[in-house]
């Protein structure tokens, strides 16, 4: 009992006592990144977009471009920015801690390999093939065969009881594992719904301002009534382009993450097979 109870207890400890500050940290970065996506839409809408030059007149009601155009679809459009902006960073954010946490190696040939060296009983190969890896898989699987090896020379359990070992272990592994490649995913969903609903929100702001410059005695005014419909359609665009983007990115990500989650399923079950069969 004493082998079972005390392994799995020192990596819980250690990531229970670091993981309350490291999970502060996590949303204060956050904060701060959204805070300065904030900040860096109004700059853009203001300075960039309302730059004079992007007009033919000084009150900005004429404009010569396309930024002119952004710039007309009102204060909406800065609030768009920055969630475009806030979606792009963490877009970055999880393609580099993906692409790490899949490692420099196929997870479908790093298990092949380890099997390999398991069935040779070479648990040490297997162990350096997980440094390799230096993925997610890798990871659990280097958990894991550290426990293998314990087991190997552990005189006082059943092979049942080995094998469940095992099998905690790399499930504890993989709790670790799991939170780190799904973090910050909820804003990429959050914003693919948002994104939209914000778009309308300046959709509805542009056809009552256009509404309103027909409600006047005699002519309509033009200028006014192409204003609010130029708002309305400009932040309709930014709000679905930026949704669509979400979407895409936010999909894309889970596949990617239901691949690694797949490799590091089929590592464990490997690892247990092996262990009831070599050491039955």
């Amino acid at each position: 009992m004493a082998d079972v109870k005390t392994a799995p207890a020192r990596p819980a400890t250690q990531h229970g006592s670091a993981g309350k500050p490291k999970n502060s940290n996590n949303f204060l970065m956050n904060l701060i990144v959204v805070a300065a996506c904030i900040v860096a839409g109004i700059v853009v809408w203001k300075f960039v977009l309302g730059s004079d030059g992007n007009f033919s007149d000084a009150a900005k009601e004429k404009a010569k471009n396309a930024f002119g155009l952004m710039f007309q679809g009102g204060f909406v459009v800065p609030v768009l920015l920055a969630t475009l902006f806030t979606l792009l960073c963490f877009i970055v954010e999880r393609a580099l801690t993906i692409v790490k946490a899949k490692g420099k190696m196929d997870a479908g040939e790093f298990v092949r390999k380890v099997q390999y060296h398991l069935a040779n009983k070479n648990v040490d190969a297997a162990i350096a093939e997980c440094d390799k890896q230096a993925g997610s898989v890798g990871n659990v699987m280097r958990a894991g065969l550290v426990k293998y090896k314990e087991m190997t020379t552990n005189s006082e359990l059943d092979t049942e009881q080995k094998v469940l070992s095992i099998q905690k272990e790399i499930e504890e592994a993989t709790a670790l594992e799991l939170p780190m490649l799904e973090k910050n995913l909820v804003f990429l969903s959050t914003i693919s719904s948002c994104a939209t609903l914000l778009g309308l929100f300046g959709t509805v702001l542009g056809m009552i301002r256009s509404f309103q410059s027909m409600n006047t005695a005699g002519a309509p005014d033009a200028a006014a009534l192409a204003g609010g419909i130029s708002e309305a359609l400009i932040n309709t665009a930014l709000g679905i382009s930026t949704s669509f983007i979400a979407i895409i990115a936010y999909n894309f990500f889970t596949t990617l993450i239901d691949g690694i989650t797949y490799g590091i399923d089929e590592s464990g079950f490997t690892l247990t097979q092996s262990f009831a069969a070599s050491y039955k």
